[in-house]
């Protein structure tokens, strides 16, 4: 066989080694070690959000002004 046809056979082997080690180190920093399926939003089902009613959010607002207005208080 001619050193140049081994050359080039090592070099096309090389190429595709480099290829299978990027392709490898790829999938580990892409997945960042979980397996496959594992994201926590597939394994729960997506919640109804709450809605709060117009007087609740009132009352809350009201207590939250009594709140703020007796630290204001007690900061003078």
């Amino acid at each position: 066989m001619d050193i140049h046809n081994i050359l080039a056979d090592l070099k096309k082997e090389r190429e595709n080694l480099d290829r299978a080690i990027g392709a490898l180190e790829g999938l580990g920093t892409r997945r960042r070690g979980r397996p496959a399926g594992s994201h926590p939003a597939a394994a729960t089902p997506k919640r109804k959000r709450r809605h709060m009613s117009a007087a609740s959010r009132k009352r809350i607002s009201e207590m939250m002004k009594q709140r703020w207005a007796e630290r204001k208080k007690k900061a003078r």
